[in-house]
């Protein structure tokens, strides 16, 4: 029989960060003497956390009140994610602006955002398969949908959504490194809030190709052009965008 509903994903996703975060510092213990297989598990693990709790956060869009439930749940596992995943990019984007700045190699940089993607279908395989247990009142039917499309407009305005904010997204990161730690990770949080509130009912406001794909992986393999222009070659191209400017033409400015 099922049990209640809100309590038991957020006692799921609970349990998801407790086990991440012994998972990390085990490898942190064992694999500092191998550094690059460590740099892969870490982010893998970290990645596998954010994924699969967004993939329960993704079934309460419909708890009432909405969508200040929703939205509240959202800030919240993003300050949780910030504080214990420090040092984590969990995304492709967030990995490619070091390598374009020459502050990671190209190879580590190979190497993690390979990691964010293993992790994005190891988190759906894992929560696809606790949700098919139908143990919580949110599991109940929640396989029974393919591709579950986030896209709710034409796919050039899709584009451009996604686009301008992994634009909006990586910039305020850079303009937050100077910001203290404790308040960086509730202004980062803040911000997704607002982008997802704006942007949540046309394209699910993912600008992030790894959770994309571990979200949405049906609607990728049904309309595989259209979802890797709008959720993965828009948010890359932002964050190319955003580390031209910052690298190239503030430093010429000033």
């Amino acid at each position: 029989m099922a049990v209640g509903g809100l309590g038991s994903s957020l006692l799921l996703m609970s349990g998801v960060v407790v086990t991440v975060g012994l998972c990390r510092r085990l490898a942190r213990r064992r694999l500092r003497s191998r550094p690059l297989l460590f740099a892969f598990l870490v982010e893998m693990f970290s990645t596998f956390q954010i994924c699969a709790c967004t993939n329960e956060l993704s079934l309460l869009g419909n708890v009432e009140p909405k969508p200040h439930t929703a939205l509240t749940l959202t800030y919240g596992f993003t300050v949780l994610h910030g504080l214990t995943l420090a040092g984590s990019a969990c995304n492709p984007c967030g990995t490619l602006q070091p390598v374009w700045g020459g502050a990671t190699s190209p190879t580590v940089g190979a190497l993690k955002i390979a990691a964010q993607f293993v992790a994005a279908l190891l988190a759906r395989a894992v929560m696809h398969f606790i949700w098919s247990l139908e143990m919580a009142e949110p599991h109940l039917g929640a396989l029974s949908h393919g591709c579950s499309s986030p896209m709710q407009t034409t796919e050039m305005q899709a584009f451009c959504i996604e686009l301008l904010f992994s634009v909006v997204f990586q910039l305020a990161v850079l303009r937050a490194e100077s910001v203290n730690p404790k308040y960086r990770v509730h202004l980062i949080a803040l911000l997704i809030t607002m982008l997802v509130y704006a942007g949540g009912n046309l394209t699910g406001a993912i600008f992030n190709p790894a959770l994309a794909f571990s979200l949405h992986a049906d609607c990728f393999y049904d309309k595989f052009l259209s979802y890797s222009l709008v959720y993965w070659i828009a948010p890359c191209l932002g964050t190319i965008l955003v580390a031209f400017i910052w690298d190239e033409l503030f430093p010429r400015l000033s």
